[in-house]
């Protein structure tokens, strides 16, 4: 692992609005139609002063409870989210396996939805055309693929687009508990890929609940709490931070 930021993050802060439900009546609106109807809420914070650097070549874990931030932290390093503040710097491509599967369209098949996917992530139908056999062999759905989309099981969906999505090339790779598809044979694979792409000098960044996975491949670990960074350090620190709420 180099000492080199791959992604620096500075005080970012991310904040969402939750709209307030009206109770306008009707008659309230004939007597003054004219007038301007301001959405009523209030502000969420969901992360707020997180200073992080994750560096080229590192696995790094992300552990917090339900509604610590996690998700939303994730997706502004992928580029889903933009921050309310503070300022994200990535120096590399990334891959997001957030919402695996978006842009299947469940009138296809398996086979065409191979295509339509690996073109969305960037992928030349030529590369698709090479590695079609590789991604279907992965997923364990041969039987499956000129099967319509909309007949194939949630789980089975999200392993066909985890098939296609590790084909995409990239600097850094972001898992968001992706891992937990399939049976325990399935996972394996997933975390042999993830382990072959450090030996390559890949950046990883996994959010999970699972304390094993974290000891076993993570470098380094962060624990997420009222979405603020609590701890930064080892994976025992950081596991030991989460045990402990």
């Amino acid at each position: 692992m180099d000492k080199e930021p791959i992604i620096k993050l500075k005080d970012i802060k991310k904040t969402f609005f939750l709209p307030h439900q009206r109770h306008d009546s009707l008659v309230e609106f004939l007597s003054n139609p004219l007038r301007i109807f301001k959405p009523s809420g209030e502000e969420f914070t969901v992360l707020k002063d997180i200073d992080l650097e994750i560096y080229r070549g590192e696995f790094l874990g992300i552990m917090g409870r339900n509604g610590s931030g996690k998700s939303t932290l994730l997706k502004i390093l992928a580029g889903i989210y933009a921050p309310t503040e503070g300022k994200v710097e990535v120096n590399g491509k990334i891959v997001p396996f957030l919402e695996l599967g978006v842009g299947f369209n469940r009138e296809l098949s398996g086979r065409e939805n191979v295509f339509l996917n690996g073109i969305i992530l960037g992928m030349p139908r030529e590369f698709l055309k090479e590695k079609y056999d590789e991604i279907v062999a992965f997923s364990e759905l041969e039987k499956f693929m000129d099967m319509p989309l909309k007949n194939y099981s949630s789980g089975m969906q999200v392993r066909l687009a985890f098939s296609i999505a590790i084909m995409a090339d990239a600097d850094i790779y972001v898992l968001d508990e992706v891992l937990a598809v399939g049976d325990t044979a399935f996972q394996k694979k997933c975390f042999d890929i993830f382990r072959s792409y450090k030996e390559r000098g890949k950046t990883i960044i996994l959010v999970t609940h699972a304390a094993p996975s974290v000891r076993e491949f993570c470098n380094r670990a962060v624990f997420l709490k009222d979405g603020l960074l609590q701890v930064k350090g080892s994976p025992e620190e950081v596991i030991k931070a989460y045990e402990q709420g």
